[in-house]
């Protein structure tokens, strides 16, 4: 459960292009760091930068203060149902879910961690690495705001067997690959804000929540699940892995997730980000087949052939596919510009997108304009906003 600790108001700048929560994403920090982008990635950069601003003004985020009940969120027994059992029904949410929104207060602060820290890079100011240390700080480690390291009462049902959390709410923290992406890059461009300290500290917590992760019951029922949450786990596990430097740990979980569940899945679902942590360990996952024989680029390919691009609704699967298709066309080529295409239809301004600075090499269809001079223009408000809702890994609905 989570409180705004603070919010400060400030007249933002109009967004070159609408915020978007994408599910998540890794990114490989070295390609940060490098700060070798292509030319028709300016304007993306310019959205990351203004898109930290925007976030940065939200902050930060924590958990509350339940050092009374030792932070277990317990109810009172005034608060309990006692006579109503609360009946599992998947993809249905529980309306009371929002009472304190920290599923969603996750997910912002995670945001603004990863886009505070792309925006250091990007524009050298140490107001963004100041930013994410502080947001991080405050999330995890301050002795007062931050949240332990366990979800075992993540998504906990009320009623007569009550009190305890569902193996679902593991799905709260996915974003941590973010988190591990940002740290990744304060290490490496060994950013003064993030203090050996705070590394410390850090990688402690990230030890304990892997030690929940992996010995837990209710952690381990995602651990097998085969749908989108399983999907999810490995993503949240490897990525943590990293964070705390064990590389052989991630390299075996990614392992296992191609070698295991990913066979069974492609028919139903197709991950990118696992295969962008893959490729960051050394594995090419990309190219690997499923039992069927099939590849991410095929459930890709299908998916595109049965998404109805009506760009006029928001409120589709289409909005989601958008990372996922540059992800593609990064990854294996797109030498008939079938993904550059797809999108340009789809989406004029997707070269604004801060997906498309991440998924490089990629054609941006001749649609920037502040690069390259010519081209058509872009809107400056944006194609709308949308929430991500699923992994960008997560191709076809279940």
């Amino acid at each position: 459960m989570v409180r705004l600790l603070s919010i400060l108001f400030a007249i933002v700048p109009v967004l070159a292009t609408s915020y978007a929560d994408y599910d998540n994403d890794f990114v490989d920090p070295s390609y940060i760091l490098s700060k070798d982008f292509p030319k028709t990635t300016t304007e993306a950069q310019q959205s990351i930068v203004q898109w930290a601003d925007w976030l940065g003004n939200q902050g930060p985020c924590s958990w509350p203060n339940c050092s009374n009940v030792h932070n277990t969120t317990q109810l009172t027994p005034e608060q309990v149902w006692v006579q109503c059992d609360y009946v599992y029904r998947d993809g249905q949410f529980n309306p009371d879910r929002l009472l304190v929104n920290n599923t969603g207060q996750f997910e912002a602060m995670s945001d603004a961690v990863f886009y505070n820290t792309l925006a250091w890079v990007l524009t050298g100011s140490s107001n963004y690495s100041v930013n994410a240390a502080h947001f991080l700080n405050t999330w995890f480690l301050d002795p007062f705001t931050g949240m332990t390291p366990n979800l075992q009462y993540a998504q906990m049902s009320r009623g007569p067997t009550g009190q305890i959390g569902a193996h679902t709410g593991v799905l709260d923290l996915k974003q941590m690959t973010k988190i591990t992406s940002a740290i990744l890059i304060l290490r490496g461009g060994n950013s003064p804000d993030w203090t050996t300290s705070l590394d410390t500290q850090m990688n402690n917590w990230t030890t304990h929540y892997i030690d929940w992760l992996t010995t837990s019951p209710i952690a381990y029922q995602e651990w097998t699940a085969t749908n989108n949450h399983g999907t999810y786990f490995y993503n949240q596990l490897s990525s943590l892995q990293l964070l705390i430097g064990d590389k052989q740990a991630a390299i075996n979980s990614t392992q296992f997730y191609f070698d295991n569940l990913y066979q069974t899945q492609i028919n139903s679902t197709g991950d990118q980000v696992n295969a962008k942590i893959a490729k960051y360990l050394g594995l090419d996952m990309w190219n690997k087949t499923t039992a069927g024989g099939t590849t991410i680029k095929d459930a890709l390919d299908l998916t595109m052939t049965v998404t109805n691009i009506n760009t006029t609704d928001g409120d589709g699967p289409i909005w989601e596919l958008y990372p996922s298709v540059a992800a593609v066309g990064a990854a294996y080529g797109d030498p008939d510009n079938k993904y550059a295409s797809f999108l340009a239809n789809a989406d004029k301004q997707y070269p604004v997108q801060p997906y498309f600075l991440l998924n490089q090499n990629f054609s941006d269809s001749g649609l920037t304009t502040r690069a390259t001079g010519n081209g058509v223009s872009l809107n400056p408000l944006g194609a709308g906003c949308w929430t991500a809702l699923m992994l960008l890994a997560t191709l076809l609905l279940f």
